[in-house]
């Protein structure tokens, strides 16, 4: 495995991120050496769920998005769930930060539903995605090109469709970041 001791990666995500979708990738990466921040929009604490419907664990949260500087890190990540993304794209300092993770050419990564976040970003125009299903059509409309793969990267943003295929999406994380 890539040694990423110095990188920094903030995971992005609010009440309702899928559990798994969060532990999962911050466990691979800490194993590999980077640090790992949780930025959302609040301070305390964030409600995760199993299958968007049952309450899991609840995560610190180590900065209020509003207060993060994209220059502090060198990739991103979106967990996915139903409700955390659609939280997040309902807020205007979580986009902004989106949105300047992208222009300043760092890598983004988004699971699930986390793609929401990239299209209200503008974010999918022209570049090829995957998602989770139901928002496949959303993805289409706001330019993205989908194809339906555990995986795919263009242009810097890496998408993924389900849980399933976090193996796959902590991998090329990895990878990417190796890269970056």
């Amino acid at each position: 495995m890539a040694t990423l001791t110095g990188r920094r990666v903030a995971f992005l995500a609010a009440d309702g991120v899928e559990q798994v979708e969060l532990e999962q990738p911050r466990r691979t990466l800490r194993e590999a050496g980077a640090d790992t921040e949780l930025l959302s929009l609040k301070d305390g604490e964030i409600q995760a769920m199993n299958g968007d419907i049952e309450p899991a664990d609840v995560f610190r949260v180590d900065r209020r998005v509003s207060e993060a500087s994209v220059d502090d890190y060198d990739y991103l990540v979106l967990p996915g769930g139903t409700v955390n993304p659609d939280n997040l794209r309902s807020d205007s300092d979580a986009i902004r930060f989106v949105k300047e993770f992208a222009a300043a050419g760092k890598p983004i990564a988004a699971i699930c539903h986390g793609p929401w976040v990239l299209v209200e970003a503008d974010l999918v125009r022209g570049r090829t995605v995957t998602s989770y299903p139901s928002i496949r059509t959303d993805v289409r409309n706001a330019g993205g090109h989908v194809v339906e793969a555990e995986v795919v990267t263009d242009a810097g943003i890496t998408t993924s469709r389900n849980p399933g295929d976090l193996p796959a999406f902590c991998e090329r994380i990895i990878e990417e970041l190796t890269r970056a």
